[in-house]
């Protein structure tokens, strides 16, 4: 500033103080922080300045998710490619970011994160893994009843450490058998039991000495296998520590775990301990310290039995599984757990207007699934022409079942870290997720090669492939040949490898971190009600302004997530 006729003036002109008062503060720093009002009616001092309503009012800072998406004369409905969120005020670090949420009424996670109900996103490995990493995975019901709930006990049994379904063979197999099980898995350390599978009496172990050398595949296991007298084993029940110790003791690669039977139960191996972590994150039942986990279930009279099979499995919770929710067999069923099984959370879907959803609602769901053809193996939209923009159907679903208490689970069209959090903060609790976690090591399927890039299968469950599995039933209610002829509402293609969860959630979590920050929220919680206090800022971008807003202007470039 400049002192000009006894005041000091900003560069703008506005009047900041007198002779005197500058005097006075020059000398004594503790007035400094003393307010006094500008010309343009801010307060000087230590709070930050804030818009006048004119500006604020005018576009200049964006606009809110009301006069994007009720305020709509154009008749529009947005995807969140059509969105773009406005930046705020950062006055916390990234560490502060919580993005703790609501799954349901009953169940709350630390991440907002959920794997599809897919056959090739989501068996025991992928539940296992999200729930240790703070998310949780929806098992498919792809599976007869009993290989459903066979899914589910494996994710419930497991103990970080404890390897609870190990590949074993018998004293009959050959040396050739451990080779291939080697080149398939990368390890050689098997198990052998009487029956050649778990839970059968242990006879002994094979390890990668007892083949090394050995130049006839053809010889029998039991000819070279170390005999079980001369191994050590753990008692079931041993504590991950208690194992350590054991291993640590006996310089052993293998710790077997057997039940009073001699039977197998588990086995420890020293490489899973080395780089065992510990999960503070994990999604857990507050009394059995179990893993959680949810299955998906149809809506057929026979899914009563499959849920009733999953219940006594353990699950969680069932997600009712349809492309079109609103419909009078969804309603039955809801109500029929809701009143079967008391304790159950059930999530509905899809849904994509309040006026479906409320039905749902009303029949006692705990949770509602958001999406309808948008996914990125999804053709709904192109085949039945029903469907809605996925920006708007979570923003206006989300409004509407806040009222009732039920969270909602954004469910498809995810393709970045910017779209969890266009998600997230258009009202969501969580995002599920298919494509972006098929890629991954503990999503079904092999891995194989095509054109160099290193890929694995991805289908929708509305392909033709899905439901000649049995899948047909999320879009074929009645068995009547004349009426169920299978329409696909799905294509079958590739996803390029991921890498494991291990590291991969850890970057989708901290780029809605990221992402939270710039737009000034400290979590969840505070997102929602800065979206519904009109106090979260939003624009549409242009077909340009999309374009401008990634990778553009380069001959070549290589894309690289972490």
């Amino acid at each position: 500033g400049c002192l000009v006729f006894g005041r000091q003036e900003d560069k703008r002109g506005c009047i900041i103080s007198s002779r005197s008062d500058f005097t006075t503060h020059a000398l004594d720093p503790t007035m400094s922080a003393k307010k006094h009002k500008t010309a343009n009616g801010h307060t000087d001092g230590d709070a930050l300045w804030e818009l006048d309503e004119e500006t604020l009012n005018s576009g200049a800072v964006g606009f809110t998710a009301s006069q994007l998406f009720i305020k709509n004369p154009a008749c529009v409905a947005y995807t969140y490619d059509d969105v773009i969120m406005m930046p705020g005020h950062i006055n916390f670090g990234l560490n502060e970011v919580d993005i703790s949420t609501k799954l349901t009424k009953g169940i709350s996670i630390k991440l907002p994160f959920v794997s599809s109900p897919m056959d090739t996103v989501t068996e025991n490995k992928m539940a296992i893994s999200m729930a240790l990493q703070g998310g949780i995975g929806i098992i498919h019901s792809n599976f007869s009843i009993e290989d459903q709930a066979a899914e589910v006990r494996k994710v419930k049994r497991y103990e970080n450490g404890f390897i609870t379904d190990p590949i074993c063979l018998c004293p009959n197999s050959t040396v050739s058998d451990v080779m291939e099980l080697k080149a398939k898995h990368g390890y050689s350390g098997i198990p052998i039991t009487d029956c050649g599978t778990m839970n059968g009496k242990l006879v002994g172990i094979v390890s990668s000495r007892d083949v090394s050398f050995v130049t006839d595949r053809g010889i029998k296991l039991s000819e070279i296998m170390t005999p079980r007298e001369k191994l050590s084993v753990a008692k079931q029940g041993v504590s991950l520590h208690e194992a350590n110790e054991i291993l640590k003791e006996t310089k052993k690669g293998k710790l077997p775990v057997v039940n009073d039977n001699d039977e197998l139960v588990a086995l420890i191996a020293r490489t899973d301990l080395l780089k065992n972590h510990e999960y503070p994150n994990a999604s857990k039942n507050p009394v059995s310290k179990q893993l959680l986990v949810g299955a998906a279930i149809g809506t057929r009279p026979e899914d009563r039995d499959r849920a009733a099979a999953l219940v006594e499995a353990g699950v969680d919770v069932i997600v009712v599984d349809s492309s079109q929710g609103d419909s009078l067999y969804q309603i039955e069923i809801v109500k029929h757990l809701k009143e079967t099984h008391e304790k159950l959370q059930v999530i509905a879907g899809n849904v994509v207007t309040p006026s479906q959803a409320i039905h749902l609602i009303q029949a006692g769901a705990d949770g509602l699934r958001v999406g309808m053809g948008i996914g990125s193996i999804c053709t709904t939209q192109e085949v039945c022409a029903v469907g809605r923009a996925q920006a708007s159907a979570v923003f206006h679903v989300a409004k509407f079942a806040r009222k009732y208490g039920v969270p909602i689970l954004a469910d498809g069209g995810i393709k970045s870290t910017g779209h969890i959090t266009k998600a997230l903060s258009l009202g969501a609790s969580c995002v599920m997720m298919g494509s972006m976690l098929a890629g991954t090591d503990e999503a079904p399927g092999e891995y194989f090669y095509q054109d160099g890039v290193r890929l694995k299968r991805y289908r929708g469950m509305g392909s033709v492939e899905a439901m000649s599995k049995g899948s047909e039933k999320r879009y074929v209610w009645e068995n009547n040949s004349a009426h169920s002829i299978k329409v696909a509402q799905g294509v079958s293609g590739a996803v390029q490898d991921k890498g494991t969860l291990e590291t991969y959630i850890p970057y989708l979590t901290q780029g809605v971190r990221h992402g939270m920050q710039d737009a000034g929220v400290k979590s969840l919680e505070e997102t929602r009600e800065k979206l519904y206090a009109d106090k979260l800022r939003f624009e549409i971008r242009s077909p340009a302004a999309q374009k401008e807003g990634g990778v553009h202007g380069l001959h070549s470039y290589q894309k690289r997530l972490y």
